[in-house]
């Protein structure tokens, strides 16, 4: 069972979704601190807590974990010091607009998914945490980044709304989506000669059993096990078919048909269904629902995005912890 939205290996091994600005001035990196962003410091506690974690759960989930020294586990490090990085970020951006979490709302989403996947089972849940690799702690940090994430995604897109105009706009861009082609049920028999075909015509005409042909002579497999029936949408056959199927009228049977596939005899099995458009009025609530989810994390990204660039000069790293990628970034010695 997985109760996590990010979990600690995959969130590390994956991209992470801001990237760590670049070191900016000359502020010092106190001697047990991996990272200063902005006013907040990074501890080497939380940062090794972090790479703990990612190397308990890899160990519960017999994965192999890289060995120190190598790219791969500098990859992870940078990995894991961009996590945190963006976090600091984030939390003190937040505090900016009112967006705080509180140890009491951890404690509130802990207690959550306890009772949702637990039943409030205390031992149920502990186990369930030591088959993943985790400790409770470990589980604060990354529930804490969840309910920042939630918040700020509430806060930022507040005011994001979708208006009639842009509903109308986007039914008419994309009225394809709305149309219904017209269709019909009709039955074939397709077969390699006009003179088979001619023969078949004939038997049909003599009384002949339509289903029964089809089974035995259509070179259209798929339909010939159905007695030759399928359902065809105006435009989609060849328009040879597609021209003789829907003059038809209901049970007529056609002459041979010549098309790129070979002779077809085709009886129709159904009135056309008429074409249909969708009125607005019926698919305005789900247009609605998707302009303003992409609506809302357009803006979400270009926040997160403004943040990037308001910490782009002001993270420092430790000497020995800057990021590969940071190729920029100041490193302080440690004062």
């Amino acid at each position: 069972m997985r109760f996590l939205r990010f979990l600690p290996v995959a969130l590390l091994l994956a991209a992470v979704l801001v990237a760590a600005g670049c070191g900016g001035g000359k502020k010092s990196v106190p001697t047990d601190a991996v990272a200063v962003v902005g006013d907040s410091t990074i501890t080497k506690a939380q940062f090794n807590f972090l790479i703990n974690g990612a190397k308990q759960q890899a160990a519960a989930s017999k994965a192999s974990f890289p060995k120190p020294g190598t790219s791969d586990y500098k990859t992870l490090q940078d990995k894991a010091l961009a996590y945190l990085v963006q976090e600091s970020e984030l939390e003190q951006k937040g505090k900016d607009i009112g967006v705080v979490v509180t140890d009491s709302d951890v404690d509130k989403q802990i207690a959550q998914i306890k009772q949702q996947y637990f039943a409030g089972n205390e031992k149920a849940f502990q186990d369930q945490l030591k088959k993943q690799g985790f400790t409770l702690p470990l589980l604060k940090i990354y529930q804490r980044g969840n309910l920042l994430s939630d918040k700020l995604y509430k806060k930022v897109t507040s005011t994001v709304k979708v208006s009639d105009g842009d509903i109308q706009k986007y039914y008419n861009d994309n009225k394809t989506q709305y149309v219904t082609v017209a269709s019909r049920n009709v039955r074939h028999i397709l077969v390699s000669s006009k003179k088979q075909a001619d023969s078949l015509e004939a038997q049909l005409k003599a009384g002949g059993d339509f289903a029964k042909l089809a089974k035995k002579y259509s070179k259209d497999t798929l339909s010939a096990v159905k007695g030759g029936k399928l359902t065809i949408e105006k435009g989609k056959t060849v328009p040879e078919f597609d021209k003789e199927a829907f003059a038809l009228k209901t049970n007529q049977v056609s002459p041979p048909v010549h098309t790129q596939y070979g002779w077809h005899i085709i009886q129709a099995l159904s009135a056309v269904k008429a074409a249909k458009v969708t009125p607005l009025a019926s698919v305005k609530q789900s247009i609605e629902s998707t302009l303003l989810s992409t609506k809302k994390s357009n803006a979400m990204n270009a926040w997160v995005n403004q943040v990037k660039k308001d910490y782009a000069k002001k993270v420092v790293y430790a000497a020995g912890y800057t990021p590969s990628a940071t190729t920029t970034a100041t490193t302080s010695t440690t004062g």
